[in-house]
């Protein structure tokens, strides 16, 4: 029986694909895996028996996956689950970052009590509120994943002239991008020529500041700016010099702080990307399979601190090792093995940064033998069999 604990409030479409063999409870002792969306864990003490970790979301920044990784526990994550939710809030950011719509609501809003004066007051007043039409303009998508994808297409769907620019654009990407949107081979063909920019790449040391004062410069005048990746991406200090001076039309984020709020041409919407329904039960549903996938195989899909190893049914014995990524550990683990009398029909072994992962696959099941002398090895974080 795998023990799973919930540490949020989980969709019940999820929490349905944990079936036989599976317990479920948001209190468990010795548990095999987490799942969870927002909660942090980084003064959490995980337990020996804990695996595996699954965020129903995207970002991982409330889990310490370095020192998940140090401790063997594969954290997965739920990428382009809520995609289409968060393609639909740039979509509206758009049209509230040209159209001046949330002071127009707030203008409106402000005429209750002037009883059958009000539609000529409104008749007189919408000509403060006059913004551009977004057909026609140009938006610039800096990461073209599971958001970027959807966002772009959407935006040409509108009528929109889309720039699309990432070094790493996947296969998988690619097919789904429309195949009339334009490659920027670079950041400065976006800023050139965008009057819509869009950001969505991961949040990382890297990526800190990747819209700062200086390419902020390199922008159009006028230029309006979206951000509803991480609120780090984009330099708050920069980005207000830019509003102050009018390079900046308007900068749209689900990412407030202190600094942003009340600034005329800052629209700051609460985080909600991902808070629609759908997206709550698909994150829910692919943090279930992957941890159902993980405990009953041993096979890692969306994991943000392992390597992506895709495995069929345990046929018939199965070692999965998670190991330091250094040299020999492939000789010294399939000796152990070999001495035990089995003969390895399979062996897949990938690697992440520090850490690597490799399975061993024989024709009768392992011992416990084996898994203790494998675990024994240097080097060896943990060890397990099927």
């Amino acid at each position: 029986m795998f023990k799973i604990q919930t540490v949020n409030k989980i969709s019940p479409a999820g929490l349905s694909r944990f079936g036989e063999g599976f317990s479920v409870a948001d209190q468990q002792d010795n548990p095999d895996a987490l799942i969870l969306r927002s909660a942090s864990l980084h003064e959490m003490q995980f337990p020996a028996s804990l695996k595996a970790i699954a965020r129903a979301g995207a970002g991982v920044n409330n889990i310490p996956v370095d020192r998940c990784a140090a401790e063997g526990i594969v954290v997965f994550n739920t990428p382009g689950a809520n995609a289409n939710a968060v393609k639909e809030l740039v979509v509206a950011g758009l049209l509230l970052s040209s159209r001046k719509i949330p002071a127009g609501i707030q203008w409106a809003a402000g005429l209750k009590g002037q009883g059958a004066e009000v539609g000529k007051l409104v008749e007189k007043g919408k000509s403060a509120f006059v913004g551009p039409e977004i057909q026609g303009k140009t938006l610039g998508v800096i990461g073209l994943g599971a958001i970027g994808v959807l966002v772009a297409n959407a935006a040409q769907a509108l009528g929109m002239n889309v720039l699309g620019y990432d070094p790493y654009l996947s296969v998988d990407a690619a097919w789904h991008l429309s195949g009339t949107i334009e490659k920027a081979n670079s950041l400065d063909d976006i800023f050139a020529q965008a009057d819509y920019i869009t950001i969505h790449v991961p949040y990382m040391a890297e990526t800190k500041d990747y819209l700062n004062a200086d390419n902020i410069a390199k922008m159009k005048d006028g230029v309006r700016i979206l951000n509803f990746a991480r609120g780090e991406l984009v330099n708050t200090p920069a980005v207000l010099a830019g509003i102050a001076s009018g390079k900046v039309a308007a900068y749209v984020t689900d990412f407030p702080n202190d600094d942003l709020l009340g600034v005329d041409g800052v629209i700051a919407l609460p985080h909600l990307g991902a808070s629609t329904p759908e997206s709550e039960d698909n994150c829910a549903r692919m943090a279930a399979e992957e941890l159902v996938r993980f405990l009953t195989t041993g096979a890692i899909v969306n994991s943000v601190n392992f390597p992506t190893v895709e495995l069929p049914p345990v046929a018939g014995g199965r070692l999965c090792v998670i190991h330091q990524n250094v040299p020999s550990m492939l000789s010294q683990i399939s000796a152990k093995v070999n001495e035990s009398g089995q003969n390895i029909e399979t062996m897949v072994n990938k690697s992440k940064k520090d850490y690597a992962y490799t399975v061993l696959d024989t024709a009768a099941p392992v011992a416990d033998s084996v898994v203790e002398a494998v675990t024994g090895i240097e080097g060896v974080v943990r060890a397990w069999k099927f």
